[in-house]
């Protein structure tokens, strides 16, 4: 069962003010990576049909070419997340762009991924930095998912002594 699947079971928190918070109907170019069905459906909801979103696996994303104004991925286990992190990072417009990661968060007892090998805020601090993502703010998805948005080109959070 892949994790998105898995997700679709825990409910979305505050649907309406969470597709605000998001801010994902303004960029023309969407990348959404893994996302539950009802997170895709509320963003498509959101942008409307004329401007959809490429949904794809998160296996798939080297088939992916072209850049996005913005990007979510939905990941909870560490075992090959920084290859995947990495692409998509790179999938970004060099000049701003907006990056949202969701993982399970660490105390909670509800997604099958053990907290052991859950990814962290630092897990993607130490991935996107290097590309010139900062941290900006986090935002909750689910009752046991956190989502962290980054951003190229604005003036992020300092995390745990990183800029």
């Amino acid at each position: 069962m892949k994790e998105s699947e898995r997700a679709e079971a825990a409910a979305l928190k505050n649907p309406a003010d969470l597709a605000n918070r998001l801010e994902l109907a303004e960029p023309e170019r969407l990348l959404l990576v893994d996302a539950p069905g009802a997170l895709r459906r509320l963003i498509e909801e959101q942008r409307g049909s004329d401007r959809p979103a490429e949904t794809i696996a998160g296996d798939a994303v080297r088939s992916v070419k072209e850049t996005f104004d913005a990007a979510l991925v939905w990941r909870e286990d560490r075992q090959g997340s920084r290859a995947l992190l990495d692409r998509v990072a790179a999938r970004l417009d060099e000049r701003s762009a907006t990056l949202w990661a969701v993982t399970a968060m660490r105390k909670v007892q509800g997604p099958r991924t053990p907290a052991v090998r859950r990814l962290e805020l630092a897990d993607f601090v130490a991935a996107f930095s290097k590309r010139g993502l900062l941290y900006d703010r986090e935002a909750r998805f689910t009752a046991w998912h956190v989502g962290y948005r980054f951003v190229r080109g604005g003036i992020g959070r300092v995390v745990a002594g990183r800029p």
